[in-house]
Protein backbone atom coordinates (compact mmCIF):
# COMPACT_ATOMS: atom_id res chain seq x y z
CA UNK A 1 0.00 0.00 0.00
CA UNK A 2 1.33 3.44 -0.94
CA UNK A 3 -0.84 6.41 0.02
CA UNK A 4 0.14 9.86 -1.31
CA UNK A 5 0.96 11.01 2.22
CA UNK A 6 3.21 8.04 2.88
CA UNK A 7 4.97 8.39 -0.49
CA UNK A 8 5.57 12.07 0.20
CA UNK A 9 7.07 11.25 3.59
CA UNK A 10 9.19 8.52 2.03
CA UNK A 11 10.59 10.99 -0.51
CA UNK A 12 11.34 13.53 2.22
CA UNK A 13 13.04 10.88 4.36
CA UNK A 14 15.13 9.78 1.36
CA UNK A 15 16.24 13.34 0.63
CA UNK A 16 17.19 14.08 4.23
CA UNK A 17 19.14 10.84 4.50
CA UNK A 18 20.80 11.39 1.13
CA UNK A 19 21.99 14.88 2.10
CA UNK A 20 24.55 13.49 4.56
CA UNK A 21 26.53 11.63 1.90
CA UNK A 22 24.93 12.09 -1.54
CA UNK A 23 27.30 10.13 -3.74
CA UNK A 24 27.54 7.18 -1.36
CA UNK A 25 23.75 7.17 -0.88
CA UNK A 26 23.15 7.15 -4.63
CA UNK A 27 25.69 4.40 -5.17
CA UNK A 28 23.92 2.04 -2.77
CA UNK A 29 20.30 3.05 -3.33
CA UNK A 30 20.68 2.45 -7.05
CA UNK A 31 20.29 -1.15 -5.87
CA UNK A 32 17.25 -0.55 -3.62
CA UNK A 33 13.58 -0.22 -4.51
CA UNK A 34 10.52 0.75 -2.45
CA UNK A 35 7.88 -1.99 -2.70
CA UNK A 36 5.29 -0.69 -0.26
CA UNK A 37 4.92 1.63 2.70
CA UNK A 38 2.23 1.75 5.38
CA UNK A 39 1.98 2.37 9.13
CA UNK A 40 4.13 -0.20 10.89
CA UNK A 41 5.75 -1.66 7.79
CA UNK A 42 8.11 -0.72 4.95
CA UNK A 43 8.92 -3.28 2.26
CA UNK A 44 12.11 -2.83 0.28
CA UNK A 45 13.69 -4.82 -2.53
CA UNK A 46 17.42 -4.98 -3.26
CA UNK A 47 19.71 -6.53 -5.84
CA UNK A 48 21.59 -8.80 -3.45
CA UNK A 49 22.28 -9.55 0.20
CA UNK A 50 25.43 -7.43 0.20
CA UNK A 51 23.46 -4.30 -0.72
CA UNK A 52 20.82 -5.18 1.88
CA UNK A 53 23.38 -5.60 4.66
CA UNK A 54 25.30 -2.41 3.81
CA UNK A 55 22.20 -0.23 3.53
CA UNK A 56 20.78 -1.74 6.74
CA UNK A 57 23.95 -0.91 8.66
CA UNK A 58 24.80 2.52 7.23
CA UNK A 59 21.58 4.21 6.07
CA UNK A 60 18.51 2.45 7.46
CA UNK A 61 18.68 3.82 11.04
CA UNK A 62 18.48 7.44 9.87
CA UNK A 63 15.91 6.67 7.18
CA UNK A 64 13.65 5.02 9.76
CA UNK A 65 14.19 7.94 12.15
CA UNK A 66 12.74 10.32 9.55
CA UNK A 67 9.80 7.99 8.83
CA UNK A 68 8.77 7.34 12.43
CA UNK A 69 6.74 10.56 12.89
CA UNK A 70 4.35 9.33 10.18
CA UNK A 71 4.60 5.52 10.33
CA UNK A 72 5.21 5.18 14.06
CA UNK A 73 7.18 2.15 15.22
CA UNK A 74 7.73 0.07 12.09
CA UNK A 75 9.73 -2.82 10.73
CA UNK A 76 11.48 -3.18 7.39
CA UNK A 77 11.12 -6.30 5.26
CA UNK A 78 13.59 -7.05 2.46
CA UNK A 79 13.17 -8.98 -0.78
CA UNK A 80 16.04 -9.93 -3.10
CA UNK A 81 15.37 -9.09 -6.77
CA UNK A 82 17.94 -9.40 -9.55
CA UNK A 83 16.18 -6.66 -11.56
CA UNK A 84 14.72 -3.48 -10.08
CA UNK A 85 12.19 -1.55 -12.17
CA UNK A 86 12.11 1.59 -9.99
CA UNK A 87 15.34 1.97 -7.97
CA UNK A 88 15.38 4.74 -5.39
CA UNK A 89 18.33 6.41 -7.14
CA UNK A 90 19.72 6.34 -10.65
CA UNK A 91 22.92 8.43 -10.55
CA UNK A 92 23.54 10.53 -13.64
CA UNK A 93 26.75 8.64 -14.41
CA UNK A 94 24.78 5.41 -14.71
CA UNK A 95 21.53 6.63 -16.27
CA UNK A 96 20.93 4.86 -19.61
CA UNK A 97 19.72 6.68 -22.73
CA UNK A 98 17.70 3.65 -23.86
CA UNK A 99 16.35 0.62 -22.08
CA UNK A 100 19.37 -1.73 -21.81
CA UNK A 101 19.57 -5.23 -20.37
CA UNK A 102 20.02 -5.42 -16.58
CA UNK A 103 23.30 -3.63 -15.71
CA UNK A 104 26.37 -5.62 -14.78
CA UNK A 105 27.71 -4.36 -11.41
CA UNK A 106 31.35 -4.70 -12.48
CA UNK A 107 30.73 -2.74 -15.67
CA UNK A 108 28.82 -0.11 -13.69
CA UNK A 109 31.72 0.44 -11.32
CA UNK A 110 34.19 0.61 -14.19
CA UNK A 111 32.01 3.12 -16.05
CA UNK A 112 31.58 5.30 -13.01
CA UNK A 113 35.32 5.17 -12.41
CA UNK A 114 36.08 6.22 -15.99
CA UNK A 115 33.60 9.08 -15.73
CA UNK A 116 35.29 10.32 -12.54
CA UNK A 117 38.72 10.14 -14.12
CA UNK A 118 37.63 11.98 -17.27
CA UNK A 119 35.82 14.74 -15.38
CA UNK A 120 37.74 18.06 -15.19
CA UNK A 121 39.45 18.50 -11.82
CA UNK A 122 37.51 21.64 -10.91
CA UNK A 123 34.22 19.76 -11.23
CA UNK A 124 35.14 16.94 -8.88
CA UNK A 125 32.33 16.35 -6.41
CA UNK A 126 30.42 19.44 -7.50
CA UNK A 127 27.61 17.42 -9.04
CA UNK A 128 26.67 16.73 -5.41
CA UNK A 129 26.27 20.40 -4.53
CA UNK A 130 22.80 21.47 -3.45
CA UNK A 131 21.89 24.69 -5.26
CA UNK A 132 20.04 25.88 -2.14
CA UNK A 133 23.10 25.56 0.12
CA UNK A 134 24.43 29.10 -0.34
CA UNK A 135 25.47 31.83 2.05
CA UNK A 136 22.37 33.80 1.06
CA UNK A 137 20.14 30.98 2.32
CA UNK A 138 22.04 30.44 5.57
CA UNK A 139 20.42 31.93 8.66
CA UNK A 140 23.02 33.39 11.02
CA UNK A 141 22.51 33.41 14.78
CA UNK A 142 24.56 33.21 17.99
CA UNK A 143 24.89 29.43 17.61
CA UNK A 144 26.70 29.60 14.25
CA UNK A 145 28.04 33.14 13.95
CA UNK A 146 31.73 32.24 14.19
CA UNK A 147 31.45 29.30 11.78
CA UNK A 148 29.59 31.45 9.24
CA UNK A 149 32.15 34.28 9.38
CA UNK A 150 35.04 31.83 9.06
CA UNK A 151 33.39 30.08 6.10
CA UNK A 152 32.89 33.42 4.33
CA UNK A 153 36.56 34.22 4.88
CA UNK A 154 37.61 30.81 3.50
CA UNK A 155 35.58 31.55 0.38
CA UNK A 156 37.46 34.82 -0.07
CA UNK A 157 34.78 37.04 1.41
CA UNK A 158 37.09 39.15 3.54
CA UNK A 159 38.41 38.82 7.08
CA UNK A 160 41.22 36.63 8.34
CA UNK A 161 41.39 33.28 6.58
CA UNK A 162 42.36 30.36 8.77
CA UNK A 163 43.89 27.30 7.18
CA UNK A 164 42.57 24.79 7.89
CA UNK A 165 39.04 25.68 8.93
CA UNK A 166 37.58 22.88 11.05
CA UNK A 167 33.77 22.99 11.33
CA UNK A 168 32.28 20.79 14.03
CA UNK A 169 28.85 20.17 15.48
CA UNK A 170 26.00 17.68 15.66
CA UNK A 171 23.99 16.26 12.80
CA UNK A 172 21.69 18.59 10.91
CA UNK A 173 23.02 21.90 12.27
CA UNK A 174 24.37 23.37 9.01
CA UNK A 175 27.97 22.19 8.56
CA UNK A 176 27.33 20.78 5.09
CA UNK A 177 25.38 23.92 4.17
CA UNK A 178 28.41 26.07 5.02
CA UNK A 179 30.81 23.72 3.20
CA UNK A 180 28.77 23.84 0.02
CA UNK A 181 28.27 27.60 0.37
CA UNK A 182 32.05 27.99 0.20
CA UNK A 183 32.16 25.97 -3.02
CA UNK A 184 29.35 27.99 -4.60
CA UNK A 185 30.95 31.30 -3.62
CA UNK A 186 34.43 30.39 -4.85
CA UNK A 187 33.07 29.26 -8.23
CA UNK A 188 30.91 32.38 -8.51
CA UNK A 189 33.91 34.63 -7.87
CA UNK A 190 36.44 32.52 -9.78
CA UNK A 191 34.74 30.31 -12.39
CA UNK A 192 38.04 28.69 -13.30
CA UNK A 193 38.89 27.64 -9.73
CA UNK A 194 39.51 23.95 -9.17
CA UNK A 195 37.25 23.16 -6.22
CA UNK A 196 37.12 19.65 -4.80
CA UNK A 197 34.17 18.85 -2.52
CA UNK A 198 34.16 15.29 -1.23
CA UNK A 199 33.08 13.26 1.78
CA UNK A 200 35.75 11.41 3.74
CA UNK A 201 33.99 8.20 2.76
CA UNK A 202 34.26 8.99 -0.96
CA UNK A 203 37.89 10.07 -0.54
CA UNK A 204 38.56 6.62 0.96
CA UNK A 205 36.73 4.82 -1.85
CA UNK A 206 38.68 6.73 -4.52
CA UNK A 207 41.96 6.11 -2.73
CA UNK A 208 41.36 2.35 -2.53
CA UNK A 209 40.35 2.25 -6.19
CA UNK A 210 43.48 4.15 -7.20
CA UNK A 211 45.61 1.66 -5.27
CA UNK A 212 43.91 -1.28 -6.96
CA UNK A 213 44.22 0.27 -10.42
CA UNK A 214 47.82 1.42 -9.81
CA UNK A 215 46.80 5.01 -10.53
CA UNK A 216 48.10 6.75 -7.43
CA UNK A 217 49.94 9.39 -9.47
CA UNK A 218 46.65 10.46 -11.05
CA UNK A 219 44.88 10.41 -7.67
CA UNK A 220 47.55 12.61 -6.09
CA UNK A 221 47.53 14.98 -9.05
CA UNK A 222 43.78 15.48 -8.68
CA UNK A 223 43.90 16.18 -4.96
CA UNK A 224 47.10 18.18 -4.82
CA UNK A 225 48.31 19.89 -8.01
CA UNK A 226 44.80 19.88 -9.50
CA UNK A 227 43.05 21.38 -6.49
CA UNK A 228 42.69 25.04 -5.48
CA UNK A 229 40.21 24.53 -2.63
CA UNK A 230 39.64 21.25 -0.76
CA UNK A 231 36.40 20.67 1.15
CA UNK A 232 36.08 17.37 3.02
CA UNK A 233 32.83 16.49 4.79
CA UNK A 234 32.54 14.11 7.78
CA UNK A 235 36.28 13.71 8.38
CA UNK A 236 35.49 11.42 11.35
CA UNK A 237 34.93 8.60 8.85
CA UNK A 238 38.71 8.38 8.34
CA UNK A 239 38.94 6.85 11.83
CA UNK A 240 40.93 3.63 11.83
CA UNK A 241 41.73 3.77 8.11
CA UNK A 242 45.49 4.01 8.46
CA UNK A 243 46.50 4.01 4.79
CA UNK A 244 43.86 6.58 3.89
CA UNK A 245 44.90 8.72 6.86
CA UNK A 246 48.50 8.62 5.67
CA UNK A 247 47.50 9.71 2.18
CA UNK A 248 45.25 12.47 3.49
CA UNK A 249 48.04 13.67 5.79
CA UNK A 250 50.37 14.21 2.82
CA UNK A 251 47.57 15.76 0.75
CA UNK A 252 46.82 18.15 3.62
CA UNK A 253 50.49 19.16 3.92
CA UNK A 254 50.87 19.71 0.17
CA UNK A 255 47.83 21.98 -0.03
CA UNK A 256 48.61 23.96 3.12
CA UNK A 257 52.22 24.48 2.03
CA UNK A 258 50.84 25.88 -1.23
CA UNK A 259 48.48 28.15 0.80
CA UNK A 260 45.39 26.55 -0.72
CA UNK A 261 42.29 26.64 1.53
CA UNK A 262 41.34 23.43 3.33
CA UNK A 263 37.98 23.10 5.07
CA UNK A 264 36.88 19.95 6.89
CA UNK A 265 33.78 19.13 8.91
CA UNK A 266 33.18 16.67 11.72
CA UNK A 267 30.60 15.78 14.33
CA UNK A 268 33.36 15.95 16.97
CA UNK A 269 36.10 18.35 18.03
CA UNK A 270 39.58 17.41 16.74
CA UNK A 271 40.71 16.17 20.17
CA UNK A 272 37.65 13.87 20.37
CA UNK A 273 38.35 12.05 17.10
CA UNK A 274 38.95 8.38 17.84
CA UNK A 275 41.57 6.20 16.06
CA UNK A 276 43.09 9.23 14.34
CA UNK A 277 46.88 9.83 14.41
CA UNK A 278 48.01 12.66 16.67
CA UNK A 279 49.88 14.42 13.88
CA UNK A 280 46.66 14.67 11.86
CA UNK A 281 44.60 15.77 14.86
CA UNK A 282 47.14 18.49 15.65
CA UNK A 283 46.93 19.79 12.09
CA UNK A 284 43.13 19.96 12.28
CA UNK A 285 43.48 22.14 15.36
CA UNK A 286 46.25 24.31 13.96
CA UNK A 287 43.88 26.68 12.16
CA UNK A 288 40.45 27.65 13.45
CA UNK A 289 38.02 25.22 15.09
CA UNK A 290 34.51 26.68 14.79
CA UNK A 291 31.56 24.81 16.24
CA UNK A 292 27.95 24.96 15.07
CA UNK A 293 25.57 24.57 17.98
CA UNK A 294 21.85 23.98 18.33
CA UNK A 295 20.07 27.19 17.26
CA UNK A 296 18.20 29.21 19.84
CA UNK A 297 14.46 29.89 19.54
CA UNK A 298 14.81 33.17 17.64
CA UNK A 299 17.20 31.59 15.15
CA UNK A 300 14.91 28.58 14.69
CA UNK A 301 12.01 30.91 13.87
CA UNK A 302 14.19 32.79 11.36
CA UNK A 303 15.23 29.48 9.75
CA UNK A 304 11.60 28.46 9.33
CA UNK A 305 10.67 31.82 7.80
CA UNK A 306 13.59 31.65 5.37
CA UNK A 307 12.71 28.10 4.35
CA UNK A 308 9.02 28.91 3.90
CA UNK A 309 9.87 31.95 1.77
CA UNK A 310 12.23 29.93 -0.41
CA UNK A 311 9.75 27.06 -0.87
CA UNK A 312 6.72 29.35 -1.28
CA UNK A 313 4.97 27.99 1.81
CA UNK A 314 2.51 30.30 3.56
CA UNK A 315 3.64 30.42 7.18
CA UNK A 316 2.30 32.77 9.84
CA UNK A 317 4.45 34.04 12.68
CA UNK A 318 2.34 32.11 15.21
CA UNK A 319 2.87 28.81 13.41
CA UNK A 320 6.61 29.49 12.98
CA UNK A 321 6.96 30.04 16.73
CA UNK A 322 4.85 26.97 17.47
CA UNK A 323 7.08 24.74 15.30
CA UNK A 324 10.27 26.30 16.69
CA UNK A 325 9.13 25.64 20.24
CA UNK A 326 8.26 22.04 19.41
CA UNK A 327 11.41 21.14 17.45
CA UNK A 328 14.65 22.02 19.24
CA UNK A 329 17.12 19.40 18.02
CA UNK A 330 18.50 20.61 14.68
CA UNK A 331 17.82 22.45 11.45
CA UNK A 332 17.06 19.29 9.50
CA UNK A 333 14.27 18.37 11.92
CA UNK A 334 12.88 21.90 11.69
CA UNK A 335 12.69 21.70 7.92
CA UNK A 336 11.23 18.22 8.17
CA UNK A 337 8.45 19.54 10.40
CA UNK A 338 7.43 22.30 8.02
CA UNK A 339 7.64 19.94 5.02
CA UNK A 340 5.34 17.52 6.83
CA UNK A 341 2.81 20.26 7.64
CA UNK A 342 2.89 21.64 4.10
CA UNK A 343 2.42 18.16 2.60
CA UNK A 344 -0.52 17.33 4.88
CA UNK A 345 -2.13 20.72 4.26
CA UNK A 346 -1.78 20.32 0.49
CA UNK A 347 -3.15 16.77 0.47
CA UNK A 348 -6.17 17.67 2.63
CA UNK A 349 -6.84 21.06 1.03
CA UNK A 350 -6.25 23.02 4.23
CA UNK A 351 -4.14 26.03 5.11
CA UNK A 352 -1.36 25.86 7.69
CA UNK A 353 -3.35 27.64 10.38
CA UNK A 354 -2.37 27.66 14.04
CA UNK A 355 -4.90 25.04 15.18
CA UNK A 356 -4.07 22.77 12.25
CA UNK A 357 -0.35 23.03 13.05
CA UNK A 358 -0.91 22.46 16.78
CA UNK A 359 -3.06 19.40 16.09
CA UNK A 360 -0.52 17.86 13.68
CA UNK A 361 2.43 18.52 15.97
CA UNK A 362 0.56 16.95 18.89
CA UNK A 363 -0.37 13.94 16.75
CA UNK A 364 3.24 13.36 15.73
CA UNK A 365 4.50 13.96 19.26
CA UNK A 366 2.06 11.41 20.67
CA UNK A 367 3.67 8.74 18.50
CA UNK A 368 7.11 9.54 19.84
CA UNK A 369 8.56 8.92 23.24
CA UNK A 370 7.94 11.59 25.82
CA UNK A 371 10.56 14.31 25.43
CA UNK A 372 12.61 14.70 28.58
CA UNK A 373 14.00 18.02 29.75
CA UNK A 374 17.18 19.23 31.42
CA UNK A 375 15.31 19.17 34.72
CA UNK A 376 14.30 15.53 34.18
CA UNK A 377 17.92 14.53 33.57
CA UNK A 378 19.08 16.47 36.62
CA UNK A 379 16.50 14.71 38.81
CA UNK A 380 17.50 11.23 37.57
CA UNK A 381 21.20 12.01 38.09
CA UNK A 382 20.56 13.37 41.60
CA UNK A 383 18.60 10.23 42.51
CA UNK A 384 21.31 7.97 41.10
CA UNK A 385 24.16 9.68 42.97
CA UNK A 386 22.05 10.46 46.08
CA UNK A 387 22.42 14.22 45.82
CA UNK A 388 19.97 17.08 46.15
CA UNK A 389 19.26 19.33 43.19
CA UNK A 390 20.73 22.24 45.18
CA UNK A 391 24.02 20.34 45.55
CA UNK A 392 24.11 19.53 41.84
CA UNK A 393 23.71 23.20 40.87
CA UNK A 394 25.93 24.57 43.64
CA UNK A 395 29.55 25.71 43.43
CA UNK A 396 30.61 22.63 45.44
CA UNK A 397 33.75 21.16 43.86
CA UNK A 398 33.88 18.00 45.94
CA UNK A 399 34.90 15.15 43.65
CA UNK A 400 31.65 13.18 43.93
CA UNK A 401 29.45 16.25 43.39
CA UNK A 402 31.57 17.57 40.51
CA UNK A 403 31.51 14.17 38.79
CA UNK A 404 27.71 13.91 39.06
CA UNK A 405 27.39 17.44 37.67
CA UNK A 406 29.67 16.61 34.73
CA UNK A 407 27.70 13.45 33.97
CA UNK A 408 24.44 15.41 34.01
CA UNK A 409 25.87 17.99 31.62
CA UNK A 410 27.12 15.21 29.34
CA UNK A 411 23.71 13.47 29.26
CA UNK A 412 21.93 16.75 28.54
CA UNK A 413 24.28 17.45 25.66
CA UNK A 414 23.96 13.93 24.22
CA UNK A 415 20.23 13.51 24.61
CA UNK A 416 18.86 17.03 24.15
CA UNK A 417 21.57 18.53 21.89
CA UNK A 418 21.31 21.70 24.01
CA UNK A 419 23.87 24.40 23.29
CA UNK A 420 26.74 24.90 25.74
CA UNK A 421 25.53 28.39 26.80
CA UNK A 422 22.01 27.02 27.44
CA UNK A 423 23.42 24.24 29.62
CA UNK A 424 25.65 26.68 31.44
CA UNK A 425 22.59 28.68 32.43
CA UNK A 426 20.70 25.52 33.44
CA UNK A 427 23.55 24.42 35.73
CA UNK A 428 23.84 27.43 38.00
CA UNK A 429 24.80 30.07 35.41
CA UNK A 430 28.16 28.51 34.62
CA UNK A 431 30.34 29.59 31.72
CA UNK A 432 29.83 27.61 28.52
CA UNK A 433 33.52 26.60 28.52
CA UNK A 434 32.93 24.79 31.82
CA UNK A 435 30.19 22.72 30.17
CA UNK A 436 32.39 21.98 27.15
CA UNK A 437 35.18 20.77 29.43
CA UNK A 438 32.76 18.57 31.41
CA UNK A 439 31.30 16.95 28.29
CA UNK A 440 34.73 16.21 26.85
CA UNK A 441 35.95 14.74 30.14
CA UNK A 442 33.00 12.36 30.47
CA UNK A 443 33.32 11.32 26.81
CA UNK A 444 36.96 10.40 27.40
CA UNK A 445 36.22 8.57 30.67
CA UNK A 446 33.41 6.60 29.02
CA UNK A 447 36.00 5.18 26.61
CA UNK A 448 38.60 4.24 29.22
CA UNK A 449 36.94 3.78 32.63
CA UNK A 450 34.58 0.77 33.01
CA UNK A 451 33.05 2.22 36.18
CA UNK A 452 32.09 5.46 34.44
CA UNK A 453 30.68 3.44 31.53
CA UNK A 454 28.58 1.42 34.01
CA UNK A 455 27.20 4.63 35.58
CA UNK A 456 26.26 5.98 32.14
CA UNK A 457 24.61 2.74 31.07
CA UNK A 458 22.50 2.64 34.22
CA UNK A 459 21.50 6.29 33.85
CA UNK A 460 20.56 5.71 30.22
CA UNK A 461 18.40 2.79 31.33
CA UNK A 462 16.64 4.94 33.94
CA UNK A 463 16.10 7.81 31.49
CA UNK A 464 14.70 5.45 28.85
CA UNK A 465 12.33 4.00 31.42
CA UNK A 466 11.13 7.47 32.38
CA UNK A 467 10.50 8.29 28.71
CA UNK A 468 8.28 5.28 28.27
Amino acid sequence: MKTPEHLTEWQHAVERTRSKSPSSFEQWFAGVQLESIEPGLVRLACKDAFVRDWVSAHFLPELRHHLEPVLGEHRVEWTIRSVLERPVCTPAERRPSAAPPPPDPTAQRAGARRAREERPARLRGLANLNAKFTFANFVVGPSNQLAYAAARASAGGGGARYNPLFLCGGTGLGKTHLMQSIAHQVLADRPGARVVYVSAEDFTIEFIQALQDKKMDEFRARYRAGCDVLLVDDIQFLAGREQTQEEFFHTFNALRDADKPIVVSSDKYPQQLQRMPERLVSRFGSGLVADVQVPQLETRVAILRKYAEREHIELTDDVAVLIAQSVQSNVRELEGAIIRLAAKASLTGQSIATEFARSEIARVSSRSATVISVGDIQRVVCSHFRLSNAELLSKDRHKSVAFARQVAMYLCRQRLKSSFPELGRAFGNRDHTTVMSAVRKVEQLAETDPEVKAHLDELERKLSASEG
